[in-house]
């Protein structure tokens, strides 16, 4: 920004100086604003100014220069006031002039007025960079004018001073249970992570990440955590393992502190720039921004999707459904794993960089952004948004008045029409069923519907935790494997009229033993059929592995059904359910020699059949190991 201040302050100086007052006062005036403004002093540069125009009030140049010097200030109606005190000096002025005032008075929200002199300027200048800005903004009058008129709630709310403090925080990040945040702090210039946890219903005091990932002498930034808070990926700029000026690290919780991080390499990393990261919630696809070659704009957001061989594979550009002929920013992909939050000052908005947000439809393509909505968005940069797992929360980090310093998290509630698709998710620990010491386990959730995997990690090998997200609307395998053990099955059943509350759980797996007992929650059939349905293939395949790891185990599938209907109606129906499953593994290379099947109708209740909810518990798939 001060870059463009310099070059747009320095160009028109060149012009200005070179228009000179006769009045000799007003000129001393004027030149000696011009090393104010080299060094960013607007305050002494404006008195200067103000000074030349009241010894000249025909001094055209003053007054242009000084509407320079007022926008640099964000004092939008004198800058406005200015401007067109000097066309009505002399009318025959630069385009540049002109294109200062449309911006100018799009910042005071004059949309119809601003359309005007952008059209204005288009007469005089067509094909310049301000041309192709010129037109982009008359898209933004026509949006904005609407806009405006249909504001949505906002009500912006500081984390407090456990996070906030007079130095500047920003970049907020934070786990599904809404439980861990962690963010950027800047102190003396260094940036480090910062990490709090909500308890009480509010946020404790932050503490330092980790100094295995903080370092004093470059800086960490820009970074995205997984839903469980696992695993962290950061933007590390200029560090010797670089690919190029700034390029992408990731690092895995190990317990209760970090591991050391590492640059995630080619083809997510290269030569150009590459920054803030974002994972979707299955760990397996990185979305970043670059500025490499092959993209829309001068800064894109790229992705990269984990292979079959666990590399990440080649940098895909979002395309134009996402990326514009300008910049877009700060990607945010919620948990929901479909809706995409991020800024762009390509699309109609505000005039800068706007926050927009866009579903992935059932086609596997983005559908066309949408902006947040006035006063969310306004005429400055908006940029950095969050959204929490419920999608009820925003965060985001901003100066507003009333804060602790110089930048501050805040949060606000995202407007109905903004918010992402619902989900819920499964947290809980594993343990030993007999010692009741926690494991490290292999935790697996699989939606029956798409038959993909949402979920595929290792507990926290000192803890035995997990956090699984589950989008509301479908059916979901949950497997918990550990070798030695017996498998756990789960099934989860999210109908999209179920309320959004997540599951917490203590999984408990039994070692390998004579006599252990599974229950397969996750094989279905038709009512009184027993031809297996598509979705139980996945539990099956499980059922499969599990054997083919355990070459040595011989069990009994086991069939049960409730206590309604005929007793030897019942029966038969289990046995041939049993026999279903058998049968596929079977053909699916399990030895026969290894397998028996029996059905025992309504005769082993494991719940009570007076409910429904018992009746279905009864009906179940299950087997028990008879041999190791």
């Amino acid at each position: 920004m001060k870059f463009c201040l310099i070059l747009s302050f320095s160009i028109l100086s060149f012009y200005c100086f070179g228009q000179s007052s006769p009045n000799k006062k007003a000129q001393v005036y004027f030149e000696k604003a011009g090393p104010f403004i080299d060094k960013f002093d607007y305050s002494s540069a404006e008195q200067l100014l103000k000074n030349a125009v009241e010894s000249d009030p025909l001094f055209q140049n003053a007054y242009i220069l000084l509407a320079g010097v007022y926008r640099a200030q964000k004092k939008y109606q004198e800058a406005r006031m200015a401007y067109e005190k000097a066309i009505l000096i002399n009318k025959t002025v630069a385009p540049d002039v002109i294109y200062g005032l449309a911006e100018t008075v799009f910042a005071t929200q004059d949309y119809i007025k601003a359309k005007q002199h952008f059209t204005e300027f288009l007469v005089l200048d067509s094909s310049s960079e301000k041309a192709r800005r010129a037109k982009k903004y008359l898209l933004d009058c026509d949006f904005a004018y609407l806009a405006i008129k249909k504001p949505v709630k906002y009500n912006p709310i500081n984390l407090g001073e456990g996070v906030n403090t007079p130095d500047a925080e920003y970049f907020p990040a934070i786990t599904a249970d809404g439980e861990t945040l962690v963010f950027t702090r800047q102190v003396n210039g260094n940036e480090d992570f910062w990490t709090a946890q909500f308890k009480n219903n509010a946020w404790g005091l932050a503490i330092p990440l980790s100094n295995k990932i903080n370092t004093e002498k470059y800086n960490e930034g820009a970074q995205t955590i997984s839903p469980d808070g696992k695993y962290l990926f950061f933007t590390g700029c200029n560090r010797p393992d670089g690919l190029g000026r700034c390029d992408i690290y990731v690092s895995h919780r190990e317990g209760k502190d970090w591991g050391e991080p590492y640059n995630v390499g080619q083809p997510v990393n290269s030569e150009f720039w590459e920054s803030q990261p974002a994972i979707s919630p299955d760990g397996r696809t990185l979305y970043f921004i670059s500025n490499r070659p092959g993209g829309f704009g001068g800064y894109d957001i790229w992705k990269s999707t984990i292979t079959d061989d666990a590399k990440w594979g080649p940098a895909i550009n979002l395309g134009p459904e996402i990326n514009t002929p300008f910049d877009e920013n700060t990607p945010f992909l919620h948990v929901d794993g479909k809706t995409l939050y991020f800024s762009s000052n390509g699309w109609p908005g505000f005039g800068n960089k706007d926050i927009y947000f866009s579903r992935l439809g059932n086609d596997g393509q983005w559908q066309r952004p949408v902006n947040i909505g006035y006063p969310i968005n306004s005429f400055e940069d908006e940029s950095g948004l969050i959204v929490s797992a419920d999608g009820n929360l925003g965060l985001f980090s901003s100066n507003l008045k009333g804060g602790y310093g110089m930048q501050d998290i805040y949060s606000f509630g995202i407007p109905e029409t903004a918010r992402p698709l619902r989900v819920s998710y499964v947290k809980g620990i594993v343990r030993d069923r007999d010692t009741k010491k926690t494991i490290e386990s292999n935790v697996q959730v699989i939606d029956l519907k798409t038959n993909k995997t949402v979920f595929d990690d290792y507990t926290d090998p000192e803890t035995g935790q997990f956090l699984a997200v589950m989008p509301i609307g479908s059916n979901y395998l949950f497997n918990v494997n550990a070798e030695g053990y017996l498998f756990y099955s789960e099934n989860f059943e999210l109908k999209s009229g179920d309320i959004n509350k997540p599951y917490q759980i203590e999984v408990y797996i039994e070692k390998i033993k004579q006599g252990g007992n599974v229950t397969l929650k996750n094989i279905f059939f038709d009512t009184n059929k027993f031809n297996l349905l598509p979705a139980s293939i996945r539990e099956l395949d499980l059922l499969i592995d599990f054997l083919h790891q355990n070459e040595h185990v011989q069990i009994e599938i086991q069939g049960h059904t409730d206590n309604v209907g005929d007793d030897q109606l019942n029966e038969k129906l289990s046995f041939n359910r049993a026999n279903a499953v058998y049968e596929y593994l079977v053909k699916n290379s399990i030895d026969s020699k290894r397998l028996t099947f029996k059905g025992f109708g309504a005769s082993k209740p494991i719940a009570d059949n007076k409910t429904e909810a018992g009746r279905k518990i009864n009906r179940r798939t299950s087997f028990v190991i008879t041999k190791i």
